[in-house]
């Protein structure tokens, strides 16, 4: 909850790689959230791991609400199992990483696992009465990318939520797939993205007519959509066409083009697993039917970029408070004893309070240089402790984005 800056082993940079042209990872490798590996493979450095974990508990929470259990799964994946979904295949699935084991056996690292998940269900699932259920995991996905862009947004390896529904029919699974979508939708307004994020309509492919798609309106995006601002909803470029303007109620006219980010997905898979995987059930009848699915993804590393994207100015990124690494940067200008000294108590009672706090304690480091790193950093409230606010037994407070500064009594904090 609290770490004193000159224990951070990591540190603000001037320049990011030269390679890197998209704003999200410049900014996250300058302050130290992220630092490349190679293309597309980021390690995650204390900061960066902080907001990612916030974000994969916010998805947490939201997600148990609506009866999801979690999981965790392998990333090594069997080839038979995948064979028999046709999707082991290059030439259907052209993204797989492979490898063979030391007994020649081959394997692949996964880059989804409907098959893996409805191997493990057909152990547990005979019923109606153990039905229905709900199973997500948030794990490392695998994607051989021709080409990694756009930063942490899309890369070889990756985090994402994915979570599936097991239904005994199309109107379980419908129910669920509401219920789904405000929880994504709680989601997103809660890292600081809801008033940028749309529900968009996009091809369902082989699955259904549509697919949802959750677009987050940045320069930086890669997809185009078209926004209905009043109705809150968008449709997808791939699909925009008269056909789909009339299902929706939406006029070409209201429409607006914009370029979005996708954060997340939902899809109703239907028995399209199921059925060549034999996962079934027996109804109340004795009949046996096959289990109705429907799939969820978020990245929790594509909602971290996203808000990189749209929320920074060019002094460096600025967190929503639910996302912060800290909820407090506490920057002391002090260097003689007894301030220092002080500085360390209001760091202290910080602590007990129960505020998570990074101390800029750094002794050999010019003001300009912390205020500018504190910047880059982008914790939301910063606290400034110096020998001339001391003397009022004060401390000022600067919000992250807000020019204006006010002086506060230490015992208020």
């Amino acid at each position: 909850m609290f770490m004193r800056q000159s224990q951070l082993f990591t540190k603000t940079r001037k320049e990011a790689p030269a390679d890197e042209v998209s704003k999200n990872a410049q900014l996250l490798i300058r302050a130290g959230f992220i630092h490349k590996e190679m293309a597309g493979v980021y390690t995650l450095l204390p900061l960066g791991l902080r907001v990612m974990e916030k974000i994969n508990n916010i998805i947490r929470d939201e997600i148990n609400k609506i009866g999801g259990q979690e999981v965790f799964m392998t990333s090594l994946q069997d080839k038979n199992l995948w064979k028999k979904t046709d999707r082991w295949d290059d030439k259907v699935v052209d993204n797989w990483f492979k490898t063979k084991l030391k007994n020649g056996t081959e394997v692949g690292l996964g880059f989804t696992h409907e098959e893996p998940l409805v191997a493990i269900m057909n152990n547990y699932v005979n019923s109606y009465k153990d039905l229905p259920k709900y199973v997500y995991q948030i794990q490392n996905k695998f994607r051989n990318e021709k080409r990694a862009k756009s930063g942490i947004m899309r890369t070889r390896e990756f985090l994402m939520k994915d979570l599936y529904s097991f239904n005994r029919d199309e109107d379980g699974l419908d129910e669920f797939y509401e219920k789904a979508k405000e929880a994504y939708i709680n989601i997103f307004k809660r890292c600081g993205l809801g008033d940028l994020t749309y529900i968009t309509f996009a091809s369902g492919g082989t699955f259904s007519k549509y697919s949802h798609e959750f677009q987050t309106l940045s320069d930086a995006g890669e997809d185009i959509i078209y926004v209905d601002k009043k109705k809150k909803l968008a449709v997808n470029k791939e699909v925009l066409n008269d056909e789909v303007l009339n299902d929706l109620g939406l006029k070409r006219g209201d429409l607006v083009e914009e370029k979005a980010i996708e954060v997340g997905n939902i899809f109703k898979q239907k028995t399209k697993f199921s059925e060549p995987l034999g996962l079934k059930f027996v109804d109340e009848d004795g009949k046996e039917k096959p289990v109705v699915m429907g799939a969820y993804g978020i990245g929790p590393g594509r909602v971290m970029g996203t808000v990189v994207e749209v929320y920074n100015d060019k002094n460096g990124i600025i967190w929503p408070a639910e996302l912060a690494p800290y909820q407090v940067h506490l920057v002391s200008l002090c260097k003689e004893e007894k301030d220092v000294a002080k500085a360390d108590e209001i760091y202290e009672n910080l602590q007990k309070q129960g505020v998570e706090v990074l101390y800029d304690d750094r002794s050999d480091v010019r003001a300009g240089e912390k205020f500018a790193d504190s910047d880059l950093i982008g914790i939301p409230k910063r606290i400034i402790v110096s020998p001339k606010t001391l003397e009022k037994n004060s401390v000022e407070i600067k919000m992250r984005g807000d020019d204006n500064i006010s002086l506060v009594g230490v015992n208020e904090l």
